[in-house]
């Protein structure tokens, strides 16, 4: 490389951070100058955090078996609910009971969130971020959600209808022993779509929220958002004998998930390069589904697949007709899926990246601020 005369090279960005803090340092002589380089690295911990977490997820997911806040929460549910239903039996009653349950395991996993993440903040700022991240990444289902739709799967694609409907039980209410290899496809993309709101893009939406906002914080949002939506789906049903003791869990988590899911149809349609047509599909069959959310994720990823799902689903021997999501242009089938969870971690990348650049570029600039004021000082 032939250099202008009187030219330096320009040094790496790093390496001009590091001199920088150097400089810095040495202008209020202090020796241990590199204290202030890892001060400086720490002003971005929400971002180590997201990216760390997001890779912790895609990576690992959630070992079967390893210690998860979502067991600890649902053994938490488990036991109250069996509390409350000997206690109360007055509908009234078991709706103040449902209060509370809701109210008190989202408060408390907002604040255990927060005290675990500012104890280990104390031991040592880098440990903080470590136990963050890990933390962080229990909250992100995307792992888990592509691993149950490819357990299903193998056996489904082997003509395995026993094994495939035995593994889809796993992971759905429905009854699975009667299924075709039709029905089971559908289950299996209605679950792929429908959790990849509220199991994939809404923690990662408070995630940044917190973020954004450090005195609320990322893993306690997270986490918050969390225990809500897995009391929706402990307690959350209008049938008997969670009626009255899950309705507030229920109401919470469609006001909750309400935003993040709009978002998510929003940056759906546009990686589908037909945004109208998928915003005029969902405003004609989302709406007649009873979910205020479930409706409109499930009918996005069905209008760019080309698909139908909703139909008929049997619950414990009793019959339930879903609305008609999206047009019928082609059969489910294996691809669809797969397209499906492509499309959901192109979404969760593309919200992390911008969230990422956003919080990089504030902390840019006030850094670069205080960087000024230190040496003008």
């Amino acid at each position: 490389m032939t250099l202008a005369v009187g030219k330096q090279p320009k040094a790496k960005k790093p390496v001009l951070l590091y001199r920088n803090c150097q400089r810095i340092s040495s202008s209020f002589g202090v020796v241990n100058f590199q204290d202030l380089f890892a001060a400086v690295l720490l002003s971005h911990s929400s971002v180590l955090s997201l990216a760390i977490a997001s890779l912790f997820d895609y990576i690992i997911g959630d070992p079967w078996g390893w210690p998860h806040p979502v067991r600890v929460m649902g053994w938490l549910i488990s036991r109250y609910s069996q509390m409350a239903f000997q206690l109360f039996s007055h509908p009234l009653t078991l709706r103040w009971a449902g209060v509370i349950l809701g109210i008190g395991l989202i408060t408390g996993s907002y604040g255990m969130g927060w005290l675990i993440v500012h104890a280990a903040n104390w031991v040592h700022p880098f440990l903080g971020i470590a136990i963050e991240s890990i933390l962080l990444a229990s909250c992100f289902a995307a792992r888990s959600l592509r691993a149950a739709a490819e357990d299903v799967l193998q056996p489904l694609n082997e003509n395995d209808l026993v094994a495939a409907r035995s593994k889809l039980s796993q992971y759905v209410g429905r009854d699975t022993e009667n299924l075709h290899k039709t029905e089971i496809l559908r289950a299996v993309l209605e679950t792929v779509t429908e959790n990849a709101t509220d199991g994939v893009m809404a923690p990662l939406f408070y995630a940044i929220i917190g973020a954004f906002l450090p005195l609320l914080g990322t893993v306690p949002l997270a986490l918050a958002y969390k225990a809500a939506s897995t009391l929706d789906s402990m307690v959350g049903y209008r049938e008997p004998p969670y009626t009255d003791l899950g309705w507030f869990s229920a109401k919470l988590e469609d006001i909750l998930t309400w935003l993040p899911c709009r978002f998510t149809v929003i940056t759906l349609a546009l990686l589908s390069r037909k945004p109208g047509y998928v915003w005029s599909i969902c405003q004609r069959d989302a709406t007649k589904d009873p979910s205020p959310n479930s409706g409109w994720s499930e009918c996005a990823y069905a209008a760019i697949l080309g698909v139908q799902v909703g139909g008929t689903n049997w619950y414990r021997g009793v019959a339930k007709h879903k609305a008609l999501l999206g047009d019928d242009l082609q059969p489910i089938n294996s691809e669809c899926i797969q397209q499906a969870l492509q499309l959901t971690r192109y979404n969760f990348l593309i919200w992390l990246g911008i969230a990422i650049a956003i919080l990089l570029l504030l902390g840019f600039r006030n850094g670069r601020s205080l960087g000024i004021n230190l040496m003008t000082f």
